[in-house]
């Protein structure tokens, strides 16, 4: 957990000197380093993030010219991002709440405290097409306790010709989720689901299932950073080994892939304690050299062949 600094937060009074978006984003930086703030929702560094909320609270984009950073602020401006860096320091509120955009896949999705922040290695293997396993185009797709929708999305981005499918048991995310199918015009394509992982979904079968549900166990989910009481506990807690939703996918998933089907699922700190249960299951846990792990893939065919053990728990 992050700690509060010997000195208060100062007043904005106290900031005159900061005047332009260069010192602004220098004391989000400071700041959020003073407060040991936790840096794993979509930044690896303070001044990454800094710079993200800073100029998107200012409705710039990444890309603005070097020289309006040496612009100078409207009063009602510093007022603005003066809140916005004493609710992400002091409360701990992920910069992706404040603003209500995270990125995934170099593109924004809408999101709230409703789902989880975008943060998957899954986006890797999504980049790179799921090759080696996936050995033609797909065409159907599901994703599976999908959140804020971003990784059936971008399924949708580089499968253009394929179906994508998604599901989640929370109808505040389902809602957030068509928010960004729509706001993408991506209707005509994917299609959002509310069930208990696969119920409610339409009788079909898929070519790929990703998934990234819960699988925080019982003792990492008290010990998370602060930042993380802002996330739905839906979306993190998954019982005392992190394997509870984990099982439930592992023995209905053979039931709605092709035989040539393969599912990809994250499970974090808990791939352990899944190679541990079931030490004779042929798991796939690619590399990933932009960072992450705990994602594992495997076959269809795998799957039946281990269904009694994965259904007995």
């Amino acid at each position: 957990m992050g700690s509060s600094p010997s000195q208060p937060f100062p007043d904005l009074s106290q900031l005159t000197e900061l005047r332009t978006i260069t010192d602004w984003i220098r004391f989000a930086a400071s700041t959020m380093e003073r407060y040991t703030c936790f840096y794993g929702h979509g930044f690896a560094d303070p001044y990454s993030e800094a710079r993200f909320l800073v100029l998107r609270s200012l409705l710039l984009d990444w890309d603005v010219p070097e020289s309006c950073f040496q612009a100078a602020l409207l009063e009602t401006e510093r007022a603005h991002l003066y809140e916005r860096i004493r609710q992400r320091t002091v409360e701990r509120v992920p910069s992706a709440y404040l603003l209500q955009e995270a990125w995934f896949c170099h593109e924004p999705f809408y999101v709230t405290s409703d789902v989880l922040i975008p943060r998957s290695p899954i986006a890797e293997l999504i980049e790179a097409r799921f090759e080696p396993w996936l050995s033609s185009a797909p065409q159907r797709l599901l994703d599976l306790c999908t959140g804020s929708g971003c990784i059936g999305i971008a399924m949708a981005r580089v499968f253009p010709e394929a179906l994508v499918d998604l599901s989640d048991l929370s109808d505040s995310a389902v809602h957030i989720a068509t928010s960004n199918v729509a706001q993408k015009d991506l209707e005509y394509q994917v299609n959002a689901y509310q069930g208990d992982l696969f119920d409610g979904l339409p009788q079909t079968r898929y070519d790929l299932i990703v998934s990234n549900p819960p699988y925080v166990d019982a003792e990492d989910i008290d010990d998370m950073p602060a930042e993380f009481s802002h996330e739905p506990r839906l979306g993190l807690a998954a019982g005392g080994d992190g394997l509870d939703i984990v099982r439930r996918i592992l023995s209905q998933a053979p039931d709605f892939l092709t035989e040539d089907g393969w599912l990809v699922c994250e499970v974090g700190n808990s791939a352990m304690a899944l190679i541990e249960a079931y030490p004779d299951v042929p798991f796939e846990w690619p590399e990933f050299s932009q960072g992450g792990h705990g994602v594992f893939i495997i076959s269809q065919r795998d799957l039946i062949q281990h269904q009694s053990a994965f259904k007995a728990g």
